[in-house]
């Protein structure tokens, strides 16, 4: 007997005749004598309603009451979930993040597991229990609750999976895996049978939605494997995994992008030692990831440093910088929203050269200014105007030739 953990999506469990369509394939799956654990989502745009509803009451809810707030939606979604396992005549129990054993860190809306403890779990699989868990949330140690962040039903699934040994963690969405690109951009996208971890990790973190980047790093921590498929049908999906073929045609996998990009410029900066860790340290302390950072050559010991932040995070930047700006002696301080992010990413590029100058000509043909760049090992990404991705994304997919296998 296998342990499957499986984890639905909110599209996936957004209505009622959705939750008993998931409910049937569940219940198919512990029918073939697996023992099954089901994390969800919040039902639809539950999340969003709620951060709506809370702001209505006030303009600065208390990080604490606001995760409080937030984990009821994966609650109604289990229990409900439940509800319907058992009418299909499936013994099934919802269990809290905090039930399920999920202990987390305290920084609220952005908590990370610290542990999980299985056996409340465990002792449902001996009653024979499907066991549904609330996705998205964990408890302290000081039995508060916390919120995982974006994408924290994916980390919940993986987590469990790795505790429970799972032979594998099935993710659930709306579509049928990961394609080499978006193909609400790139019709031509071709869905993936396999993807490695580290080529999966670069997808999530620059801008494929289809998985969170926290749950890809954790599988590929504990060699867990993960498939990304459809809850609406039975096809195939992609299995993210450790193998990949020894030598591939294509170099490139896939070309990722993202919308949520804002850059922030301090112009003047003295070049002296100390600068960065003035400007770095507060935006850490606010709990700002910063991406690219690039400081062009000191004139004069003055130079300029641009960084790029989330765009939803760039009032808080600014409002944390500006102040630097003035104790540093810089000149000022500068924004733009206006853009996007556009990647290409292949285990393969490490040992092949040419692509870099591949996707810079493919951009200048295609008319994309390229306003930063960032690498890594498998990874090229140019920061570009937003009103540019699109094109960006399709001219760069039928360079590589993604649209062919």
């Amino acid at each position: 007997m296998a342990i499957i953990v499986q984890k639905y999506g909110g599209s996936s469990v957004a209505d009622a005749d959705k939750i008993k369509n998931v409910a049937r394939r569940v219940a198919a799956t512990k029918e073939q004598g697996n023992d099954v654990v089901v994390v969800v989502s919040a039902m639809g745009k539950t999340t969003d309603n709620l951060i709506a509803l809370a702001n209505e009451i006030t303009d600065q809810p208390s990080d604490r009451e606001m995760d409080v707030l937030l984990s009821t939606g994966e609650l109604v979604s289990s229990t409900i979930m439940a509800m319907a396992l058992r009418e299909m005549g499936h013994p099934a129990i919802s269990l809290s993040g905090a039930q399920a054993g999920i202990r987390t860190s305290t920084k609220y809306s952005r908590a990370q597991i610290l542990s999980v403890d299985a056996e409340r779990i465990e002792k449902e699989f001996t009653k024979g229990h499907i066991v549904i868990v609330a996705g998205f949330q964990g408890i302290t140690q000081n039995m508060d609750i916390t919120t995982l962040g974006r994408g924290g039903s994916d980390t919940t699934a993986v987590a469990l999976a790795v505790e429970l040994k799972a032979k594998i963690c099935e993710i659930y969405t709306d579509v049928e895996g990961v394609y080499t690109s978006d193909p609400r951009i790139v019709p031509d996208a071709r869905k993936l049978k396999d993807i490695g971890y580290e080529e999966m990790l670069e997808m999530a973190s620059y801008g494929a939605s289809v998985m969170h980047s926290r749950a890809v790093e954790l599988g590929e921590l504990y060699q867990m494997p993960i498939q990304v498929a459809a809850s609406h049908n039975s096809n195939p999906g992609t299995i993210i995994h450790g193998g990949t073929p020894m030598e591939i045609s294509n170099k490139v996998r896939g070309i990722a992008h993202d919308m949520n990009v804002a850059k922030i410029t301090v112009v003047g900066v003295p070049d002296k030692p100390g600068v960065a860790t003035s400007i770095f340290e507060p935006l850490t302390e606010a709990g700002i990831s910063v991406d690219t950072i690039v400081q062009n050559s000191s004139i004069g010991r003055i130079a300029d440093l641009t960084f790029t932040v989330n765009k939803n995070d760039i009032d808080k930047a600014m409002k944390v910088v500006e102040p630097v700006v003035k104790a540093i002696g810089a000149e000022s301080c500068e924004s733009d929203t206006k853009l996007g992010k556009v990647s290409v990413i292949g285990s393969g590029m490490q040992s092949a050269p040419g692509y870099a100058s591949t996707m810079f000509k493919c951009l200048f043909e295609a008319g994309v200014n390229i306003e930063l760049i960032t690498t890594s090992e498998i990874r090229i990404t140019c920061i570009i105007a937003e009103d540019k991705v699109a094109d960006a994304v399709r001219a760069l997919h039928k360079a590589f030739e993604l649209e062919t296998a």
